[in-house]
Protein backbone atom coordinates (compact mmCIF):
# COMPACT_ATOMS: atom_id res chain seq x y z
CA UNK A 1 0.00 0.00 0.00
CA UNK A 2 1.39 3.31 -0.88
CA UNK A 3 0.65 4.94 2.84
CA UNK A 4 -0.95 4.23 5.87
CA UNK A 5 -4.47 4.03 6.70
CA UNK A 6 -6.38 6.30 9.11
CA UNK A 7 -7.44 4.39 11.46
CA UNK A 8 -10.16 6.10 13.45
CA UNK A 9 -12.06 8.53 12.00
CA UNK A 10 -14.87 11.01 13.76
CA UNK A 11 -18.68 11.71 12.88
CA UNK A 12 -17.73 15.37 11.84
CA UNK A 13 -14.22 14.48 9.49
CA UNK A 14 -16.97 11.41 7.97
CA UNK A 15 -19.62 14.97 7.42
CA UNK A 16 -17.11 17.24 6.01
CA UNK A 17 -16.43 13.95 3.25
CA UNK A 18 -19.38 13.30 2.87
CA UNK A 19 -20.80 16.74 1.80
CA UNK A 20 -18.10 17.61 -0.29
CA UNK A 21 -19.25 18.70 -4.03
CA UNK A 22 -20.39 16.02 -6.06
CA UNK A 23 -17.87 16.08 -8.55
CA UNK A 24 -14.90 17.08 -6.33
CA UNK A 25 -16.18 14.05 -3.54
CA UNK A 26 -15.93 11.95 -7.14
CA UNK A 27 -12.24 13.23 -8.14
CA UNK A 28 -10.70 12.46 -4.55
CA UNK A 29 -12.18 9.27 -4.05
CA UNK A 30 -11.08 8.01 -7.58
CA UNK A 31 -7.39 9.08 -6.89
CA UNK A 32 -7.91 7.09 -3.27
CA UNK A 33 -8.64 4.02 -5.24
CA UNK A 34 -5.93 4.26 -7.90
CA UNK A 35 -3.81 4.42 -4.86
CA UNK A 36 -4.67 1.28 -3.07
CA UNK A 37 -6.35 -0.87 -6.05
CA UNK A 38 -5.56 -2.10 -9.72
CA UNK A 39 -8.11 0.77 -11.07
CA UNK A 40 -10.93 -1.27 -13.52
CA UNK A 41 -10.05 -3.84 -11.90
CA UNK A 42 -13.58 -5.33 -10.45
CA UNK A 43 -14.30 -8.22 -8.23
CA UNK A 44 -17.86 -10.42 -9.40
CA UNK A 45 -19.83 -11.60 -6.85
CA UNK A 46 -22.44 -14.63 -7.53
CA UNK A 47 -25.25 -14.70 -4.58
CA UNK A 48 -27.58 -17.60 -4.30
CA UNK A 49 -30.47 -17.68 -2.21
CA UNK A 50 -29.77 -21.72 -0.61
CA UNK A 51 -32.82 -21.61 1.31
CA UNK A 52 -35.86 -19.36 0.79
CA UNK A 53 -38.84 -17.14 2.79
CA UNK A 54 -40.05 -17.97 6.25
CA UNK A 55 -37.95 -15.61 8.23
CA UNK A 56 -38.72 -15.36 11.76
CA UNK A 57 -37.02 -11.89 11.43
CA UNK A 58 -38.82 -8.44 10.71
CA UNK A 59 -36.77 -6.49 8.63
CA UNK A 60 -39.00 -3.44 7.18
CA UNK A 61 -36.97 -4.10 3.44
CA UNK A 62 -37.29 -7.87 3.51
CA UNK A 63 -39.28 -9.77 1.31
CA UNK A 64 -38.26 -13.03 3.00
CA UNK A 65 -39.90 -12.21 6.26
CA UNK A 66 -42.51 -14.55 7.36
CA UNK A 67 -44.95 -12.00 8.64
CA UNK A 68 -45.10 -9.84 5.88
CA UNK A 69 -47.62 -10.94 2.77
CA UNK A 70 -45.26 -10.93 -0.90
CA UNK A 71 -44.76 -13.15 -3.46
CA UNK A 72 -41.67 -15.15 -2.11
CA UNK A 73 -42.64 -18.63 -1.96
CA UNK A 74 -40.93 -20.56 1.23
CA UNK A 75 -38.38 -23.13 -0.40
CA UNK A 76 -35.89 -25.54 1.99
CA UNK A 77 -32.17 -25.65 1.86
CA UNK A 78 -30.90 -26.95 -1.78
CA UNK A 79 -29.38 -30.08 -2.05
CA UNK A 80 -25.51 -29.75 -2.29
CA UNK A 81 -25.42 -30.73 -5.68
CA UNK A 82 -27.42 -28.23 -7.06
CA UNK A 83 -25.64 -25.74 -4.72
CA UNK A 84 -22.44 -27.09 -6.94
CA UNK A 85 -23.96 -26.90 -10.21
CA UNK A 86 -24.77 -23.25 -9.93
CA UNK A 87 -21.23 -22.62 -8.34
CA UNK A 88 -19.56 -23.79 -11.66
CA UNK A 89 -22.03 -21.78 -13.54
CA UNK A 90 -21.06 -18.87 -11.47
CA UNK A 91 -17.51 -19.55 -12.26
CA UNK A 92 -18.01 -20.12 -16.04
CA UNK A 93 -19.51 -16.73 -16.28
CA UNK A 94 -16.17 -15.06 -14.59
CA UNK A 95 -17.34 -14.81 -10.61
CA UNK A 96 -14.86 -15.51 -8.27
CA UNK A 97 -16.85 -15.31 -4.85
CA UNK A 98 -20.09 -17.65 -4.30
CA UNK A 99 -21.79 -16.19 -1.96
CA UNK A 100 -24.47 -18.46 -0.37
CA UNK A 101 -27.42 -16.75 1.84
CA UNK A 102 -30.25 -18.68 3.61
CA UNK A 103 -33.47 -16.88 4.79
CA UNK A 104 -32.26 -17.63 9.22
CA UNK A 105 -32.46 -15.63 11.82
CA UNK A 106 -29.80 -17.24 13.15
CA UNK A 107 -27.77 -20.95 12.40
CA UNK A 108 -28.58 -23.76 14.68
CA UNK A 109 -26.42 -26.52 15.50
CA UNK A 110 -28.63 -29.07 13.19
CA UNK A 111 -28.30 -31.24 10.31
CA UNK A 112 -29.36 -28.31 7.83
CA UNK A 113 -26.17 -26.31 9.32
CA UNK A 114 -23.97 -29.51 8.74
CA UNK A 115 -25.30 -29.87 5.25
CA UNK A 116 -24.11 -25.91 4.78
CA UNK A 117 -20.49 -26.55 5.59
CA UNK A 118 -20.20 -29.93 3.07
CA UNK A 119 -21.48 -26.34 0.81
CA UNK A 120 -18.40 -24.37 1.94
CA UNK A 121 -16.29 -27.75 1.00
CA UNK A 122 -17.71 -28.37 -2.40
CA UNK A 123 -17.62 -24.47 -3.05
CA UNK A 124 -14.32 -24.28 -2.02
CA UNK A 125 -12.70 -27.31 -4.02
CA UNK A 126 -13.70 -25.29 -7.45
CA UNK A 127 -10.95 -22.36 -6.46
CA UNK A 128 -13.94 -19.68 -5.65
CA UNK A 129 -13.72 -17.35 -2.56
CA UNK A 130 -16.96 -19.09 -0.64
CA UNK A 131 -19.03 -16.22 1.25
CA UNK A 132 -21.84 -17.23 3.14
CA UNK A 133 -25.23 -14.99 4.89
CA UNK A 134 -27.05 -17.17 7.52
CA UNK A 135 -27.86 -14.96 10.17
CA UNK A 136 -26.41 -14.56 13.54
CA UNK A 137 -23.60 -16.63 14.47
CA UNK A 138 -21.86 -17.98 17.93
CA UNK A 139 -18.49 -18.01 17.77
CA UNK A 140 -17.79 -21.89 17.95
CA UNK A 141 -20.16 -21.77 14.45
CA UNK A 142 -17.93 -19.14 12.82
CA UNK A 143 -15.14 -21.57 13.69
CA UNK A 144 -16.70 -24.76 12.07
CA UNK A 145 -17.87 -22.36 9.04
CA UNK A 146 -13.54 -21.33 8.99
CA UNK A 147 -12.39 -24.94 9.39
CA UNK A 148 -14.61 -25.95 6.19
CA UNK A 149 -12.86 -22.90 4.33
CA UNK A 150 -15.31 -19.89 4.12
CA UNK A 151 -13.76 -17.08 3.03
CA UNK A 152 -16.13 -14.39 4.13
CA UNK A 153 -19.01 -13.71 6.02
CA UNK A 154 -22.03 -11.18 5.03
CA UNK A 155 -23.96 -9.54 8.01
CA UNK A 156 -24.66 -6.20 7.21
CA UNK A 157 -25.53 -3.68 9.78
CA UNK A 158 -28.35 -1.87 7.79
CA UNK A 159 -28.29 1.49 8.90
CA UNK A 160 -26.96 3.95 11.70
CA UNK A 161 -27.78 2.63 15.28
CA UNK A 162 -29.73 5.46 15.94
CA UNK A 163 -32.11 4.06 13.24
CA UNK A 164 -32.02 0.86 13.47
CA UNK A 165 -34.86 0.14 15.50
CA UNK A 166 -36.92 1.53 12.94
CA UNK A 167 -36.43 -0.79 10.80
CA UNK A 168 -35.86 -4.05 13.00
CA UNK A 169 -36.98 -4.99 16.33
CA UNK A 170 -36.59 -8.81 16.05
CA UNK A 171 -32.78 -8.38 16.85
CA UNK A 172 -30.67 -5.75 18.46
CA UNK A 173 -27.44 -3.73 16.42
CA UNK A 174 -25.20 -5.50 19.07
CA UNK A 175 -26.32 -9.14 18.22
CA UNK A 176 -25.45 -8.03 14.50
CA UNK A 177 -22.10 -6.31 15.96
CA UNK A 178 -21.73 -9.49 17.92
CA UNK A 179 -21.70 -11.91 15.07
CA UNK A 180 -19.20 -9.92 13.35
CA UNK A 181 -16.98 -9.85 15.94
CA UNK A 182 -17.35 -13.78 15.96
CA UNK A 183 -16.43 -13.98 12.30
CA UNK A 184 -13.19 -12.17 12.65
CA UNK A 185 -12.12 -14.11 15.28
CA UNK A 186 -12.64 -17.37 13.46
CA UNK A 187 -10.72 -15.81 10.85
CA UNK A 188 -12.48 -14.84 8.20
CA UNK A 189 -12.69 -12.00 5.97
CA UNK A 190 -16.14 -9.29 7.19
CA UNK A 191 -18.62 -8.39 4.31
CA UNK A 192 -20.90 -5.66 5.93
CA UNK A 193 -22.25 -2.86 5.00
CA UNK A 194 -25.85 -1.17 4.61
CA UNK A 195 -28.68 -0.27 2.89
CA UNK A 196 -29.88 3.60 1.79
CA UNK A 197 -33.16 4.87 0.90
CA UNK A 198 -35.47 3.62 3.71
CA UNK A 199 -36.18 6.90 4.87
CA UNK A 200 -33.04 7.76 6.39
CA UNK A 201 -31.66 10.72 7.36
CA UNK A 202 -28.27 11.95 6.24
CA UNK A 203 -27.10 11.42 9.59
CA UNK A 204 -27.76 7.81 9.34
CA UNK A 205 -25.82 7.54 6.31
CA UNK A 206 -22.71 9.04 7.94
CA UNK A 207 -23.63 7.05 11.42
CA UNK A 208 -23.61 3.41 9.30
CA UNK A 209 -20.35 4.25 8.19
CA UNK A 210 -18.92 5.32 10.92
CA UNK A 211 -19.64 2.17 12.97
CA UNK A 212 -18.03 -0.02 9.84
CA UNK A 213 -15.23 2.28 9.67
CA UNK A 214 -14.38 2.26 13.59
CA UNK A 215 -14.79 -1.21 13.93
CA UNK A 216 -11.44 -2.93 15.22
CA UNK A 217 -10.90 -3.95 11.68
CA UNK A 218 -12.87 -2.63 8.84
CA UNK A 219 -14.56 -4.60 6.64
CA UNK A 220 -12.77 -6.16 3.82
CA UNK A 221 -15.83 -5.72 1.72
CA UNK A 222 -18.27 -3.13 1.89
CA UNK A 223 -21.77 -3.31 0.20
CA UNK A 224 -23.61 -0.49 -0.45
CA UNK A 225 -27.58 -1.75 -1.46
CA UNK A 226 -30.23 0.49 -2.46
CA UNK A 227 -33.63 -0.26 -1.42
CA UNK A 228 -35.86 -2.00 -3.90
CA UNK A 229 -39.03 -1.22 -2.26
CA UNK A 230 -41.27 -5.07 -2.54
CA UNK A 231 -45.07 -4.98 -2.32
CA UNK A 232 -45.52 -5.99 1.04
CA UNK A 233 -43.34 -5.06 3.03
CA UNK A 234 -43.61 -2.08 5.29
CA UNK A 235 -41.02 -0.27 2.75
CA UNK A 236 -43.04 -1.12 0.46
CA UNK A 237 -44.43 2.52 -0.61
CA UNK A 238 -40.63 4.36 -0.49
CA UNK A 239 -39.25 5.71 -3.57
CA UNK A 240 -36.31 5.08 -5.69
CA UNK A 241 -33.21 6.30 -3.99
CA UNK A 242 -31.65 9.15 -6.30
CA UNK A 243 -28.27 8.21 -8.14
CA UNK A 244 -26.79 10.59 -7.43
CA UNK A 245 -26.81 9.64 -3.36
CA UNK A 246 -25.58 6.21 -3.87
CA UNK A 247 -22.72 8.10 -5.58
CA UNK A 248 -22.04 9.81 -2.37
CA UNK A 249 -22.03 7.14 -0.39
CA UNK A 250 -19.99 4.82 -2.40
CA UNK A 251 -17.65 7.63 -2.30
CA UNK A 252 -17.09 8.53 0.96
CA UNK A 253 -17.05 4.60 1.81
CA UNK A 254 -13.75 4.67 -0.29
CA UNK A 255 -12.69 7.92 1.02
CA UNK A 256 -12.25 6.28 4.74
CA UNK A 257 -12.10 2.52 3.87
CA UNK A 258 -9.55 2.45 1.65
CA UNK A 259 -8.01 -0.71 1.26
CA UNK A 260 -11.71 -2.53 1.55
CA UNK A 261 -14.19 -3.23 -1.50
CA UNK A 262 -16.98 -1.04 -2.37
CA UNK A 263 -19.63 -3.43 -3.68
CA UNK A 264 -22.72 -2.01 -5.94
CA UNK A 265 -25.25 -4.61 -4.73
CA UNK A 266 -29.03 -4.47 -4.52
CA UNK A 267 -30.50 -1.52 -7.06
CA UNK A 268 -28.19 -1.89 -9.50
CA UNK A 269 -30.92 -2.90 -11.92
CA UNK A 270 -32.11 0.20 -12.26
CA UNK A 271 -29.07 2.04 -12.83
CA UNK A 272 -28.19 2.92 -16.38
CA UNK A 273 -24.36 2.38 -17.60
CA UNK A 274 -23.36 5.76 -17.09
CA UNK A 275 -24.47 6.26 -13.84
CA UNK A 276 -22.83 2.31 -13.05
CA UNK A 277 -19.54 3.92 -14.57
CA UNK A 278 -20.05 7.06 -12.39
CA UNK A 279 -20.16 4.68 -9.29
CA UNK A 280 -16.67 2.77 -10.98
CA UNK A 281 -14.97 6.11 -10.78
CA UNK A 282 -15.96 6.48 -7.43
CA UNK A 283 -14.52 3.77 -6.22
CA UNK A 284 -16.93 0.71 -6.50
CA UNK A 285 -14.89 -2.31 -7.13
CA UNK A 286 -17.10 -4.95 -6.73
CA UNK A 287 -20.77 -5.76 -8.21
CA UNK A 288 -22.98 -8.99 -7.58
CA UNK A 289 -23.40 -10.36 -11.03
CA UNK A 290 -26.70 -12.94 -12.02
CA UNK A 291 -30.12 -12.59 -12.48
CA UNK A 292 -31.31 -12.33 -9.05
CA UNK A 293 -29.97 -11.29 -5.58
CA UNK A 294 -31.72 -13.63 -3.34
CA UNK A 295 -35.08 -12.64 -4.56
CA UNK A 296 -34.85 -9.46 -6.14
CA UNK A 297 -34.18 -8.65 -9.62
CA UNK A 298 -30.41 -8.02 -10.90
CA UNK A 299 -28.85 -7.47 -14.34
CA UNK A 300 -27.72 -10.65 -16.14
CA UNK A 301 -23.71 -11.93 -16.51
CA UNK A 302 -24.15 -11.35 -20.39
CA UNK A 303 -25.47 -7.49 -19.84
CA UNK A 304 -22.58 -6.77 -17.36
CA UNK A 305 -19.94 -8.09 -19.94
CA UNK A 306 -20.98 -6.07 -22.21
CA UNK A 307 -20.69 -3.00 -19.72
CA UNK A 308 -17.05 -4.39 -18.72
CA UNK A 309 -16.14 -4.81 -22.41
CA UNK A 310 -17.27 -1.14 -22.96
CA UNK A 311 -15.73 0.49 -19.81
CA UNK A 312 -12.63 -1.08 -20.22
CA UNK A 313 -13.04 -3.38 -16.77
CA UNK A 314 -11.87 -6.28 -15.90
CA UNK A 315 -12.67 -8.98 -13.79
CA UNK A 316 -10.66 -10.02 -10.46
CA UNK A 317 -9.23 -13.19 -9.41
CA UNK A 318 -10.17 -14.84 -6.72
CA UNK A 319 -8.22 -14.67 -3.36
CA UNK A 320 -6.33 -11.61 -4.66
CA UNK A 321 -6.31 -9.96 -1.40
CA UNK A 322 -5.32 -11.89 1.83
CA UNK A 323 -6.83 -12.38 4.99
CA UNK A 324 -4.94 -9.87 6.79
CA UNK A 325 -6.12 -7.14 4.19
CA UNK A 326 -6.28 -4.53 7.29
CA UNK A 327 -3.08 -4.12 9.36
CA UNK A 328 -4.36 -4.21 13.05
Amino acid sequence: MSESVKRFWTREELQTIYNKPLLELVLEAANVHRQHHSFGEVQVSSLLSIKTGGCSEDCSYCPQAARYNTDVEVQPLMKTEEVLEAAQNAKAGGASRFCMGAAWREVRDNRDFDRVLDMVKEVNSLGLEVCCTLGMLTEQQAQKLADAGLYAYNHNIDTSAENYGNIISTRTYDDRLNTISHVRKAGITVCSGGIIGMGETEEDRIGMLLTLVNLPVPPESVPINALVAVKGTPLEEQQRVPFYELVRMVATARMVMPQSAVRLSAGRLELSMAEQALCFMAGANSIFAGDKLLTTPNPEFNEDKQMFEILGLRASQPFKKEKTLHAS
